[in-house]
């Protein structure tokens, strides 16, 4: 199956909001709901777990301000695409839970979503984002790469082989995404 290529220069339509937001914000449940079934089905136990133990691994205020933020892209009232992220120390943020409705992909979202939250944590102070996603997931691989993060991983391994994709990027270094 041939993957949709990720837009350059995405826009936001009209109407179109990010909200930061938390979590445990009911406008997140939808999104939250469809991330674990998608991951379910892309993974089932592979990790020896379902997607349900990953999502909940970290508490909400993780990823709820100060600590974090999940910033949701939100249209007709509705997420549509959203991301979050966490502090890992003074400097570095964590982004997780990167998701984008299937029915709205390929439209560039996904990347509209990340730069916001690397515009966020900017204005936050912090200097350094990183990132994981995992070998069933070539489109996050794709999109990282293509948003100037660096692989902490030999690209040219089989992503069989990788099991966990890492990347960090330089908030600083004058690599800073479309907002």
């Amino acid at each position: 199956m041939t993957q949709p290529e990720i837009p350059s220069a995405p826009t936001l339509r009209s109407g179109d909001r990010f909200v930061h937001t938390g979590p445990l914000d009911p406008l997140a449940s939808p999104l939250l709901e469809d991330l674990e079934r998608e991951y379910d089905g892309r993974y089932g136990t592979m990790f020896g777990q379902p997607a349900s133990a990953e999502i909940a691994r970290y508490p909400a205020e993780a990823f709820t301000a100060p600590s974090g933020t999940f910033a949701l892209l939100v249209r007709d009232g509705a997420a549509i695409s959203g991301g979050a992220f966490m502090t890992i120390d003074e400097s570095t943020v964590e982004v997780k839970r990167m998701w984008t409705r299937a029915e709205h992909r390929g439209q560039g979202l996904a990347r509209l979503v990340l730069a916001e939250l690397e515009a966020e944590a900017r204005r936050r102070g912090f200097r350094t984002v990183v990132l994981s996603t995992g070998p069933r997931q070539p489109e996050a691989v794709r999109l990282y790469l293509a948003t100037g993060y660096t692989p902490l991983f030999d690209p040219a391994l089989d992503a069989e082989i990788i099991v966990i994709h890492r990347f960090t990027k330089d908030l600083t270094a004058g690599g800073e995404t479309t907002e």
